[in-house]
């Protein structure tokens, strides 16, 4: 079965409603003054015409709408679509015409937090905010069901897609996979293009997209709270211990440039061992007055 080619907004210029309306009191003076001008009245006549012009009169009202500032209406005369009308003011159109009220407002929606699998199969926790607008009403009214359930359901489709393409953190720094937590901008990006592909079959813009919530799910946090606390302590303990190489280097240079003593390979070992552990030491060191050589 061949898929439906999508709709197509097109613009009305619909009649305005002021001039309907100022008509219709003239039509009925017109058919008051033919009738008082053909005396005698005759009741044979004016029936006739008096209760169809009435009842006509009545369905006409049914003609007229208001477009309000940022909606638009869409016209469907007998199941074809006739136009869509976005500018605001009084119109008047068919009075057959079914007239189906869709917001031209941005539309701010905050996902659900769902709960899924991230590349590397942790349990997260993660939410989107996402801000929208319709673009083309042709397609929100007749190419999906409700198309604001329809919004809803994709940005949850998107998100999960998103979470389970991407690790949540970078545990390996020789990797280049993006991550949930640290390319904040990448991921932003492909969550706006993956909603953008989404909801163009509604006819939907998405004006902004952004992850309003993201964690680990409680059964394994406090086990990768503990995971990044560890990383963290490996890598300030190799920041301390780079720092602490280079003081050393830079000391056993001086003293050696200096003349102010002379250094054995025992004696220089000795000594970048107490630098380093003065250094790279959690708490102050205390010193030891040493009274005797390195040999006694």
């Amino acid at each position: 079965m061949a898929d439906r080619s999508p709709s197509h907004e097109q613009l009305f210029d619909a009649l305005s409603g002021w001039y309907v309306i100022l008509g219709l009191p003239a039509y009925w003076a017109t058919l008051i003054w033919i009738g008082y001008s053909s005396q005698p009245l005759n009741p044979a006549i004016a029936l006739p015409i008096g209760i169809p012009s009435a009842i006509i009169s009545l369905i006409m009202l049914a003609g007229f709408f208001v477009v309000n500032p940022n909606m638009s209406r869409v016209l469907v005369l007998f199941g074809k679509y006739r136009g869509t009308v976005r500018t605001e003011g009084f119109y008047w159109t068919n009075p057959f015409t079914s007239k189906h009220t869709i917001s031209l407002r941005a539309h701010n929606l905050s996902s659900e937090t769902i709960k899924v699998n991230d590349m590397l199969g942790n349990p997260i926790e993660i939410g989107a905010v996402v801000v929208w607008q319709v673009e083309d009403t042709a397609q929100a009214q007749f190419d999906v069901e409700d198309y604001a359930e329809y919004v809803d359901v994709q940005i949850e489709t998107a998100v999960r897609q998103l979470a389970k393409s991407h690790p949540y953190d970078d545990h390996d720094d020789e990797t280049d996979v993006a991550t949930l937590r640290g390319d904040t901008e990448q991921v932003t990006a492909e969550l706006g293009e993956e909603l953008g592909s989404r909801l163009e079959r509604a006819g939907i813009k998405v004006l902004d997209a952004r992850l309003s919530q993201l964690a680990y799910a409680p059964e394994i946090a406090s086990s990768m709270l503990q995971r990044q606390q560890a990383s963290a302590i490996i890598a300030a303990r190799k920041k301390i211990v780079e720092g602490a190489v280079s003081m050393v280097e830079d000391a056993l240079q001086q003293l050696g440039e200096r003349g102010v003593v002379e250094l054995d390979d025992e004696r220089r070992a000795t000594l970048v061992g107490n630098l380093l552990i003065v250094l790279c030491g959690q708490s102050n060191p205390q010193p030891v007055l040493n009274t005797g050589s390195l040999y006694t």
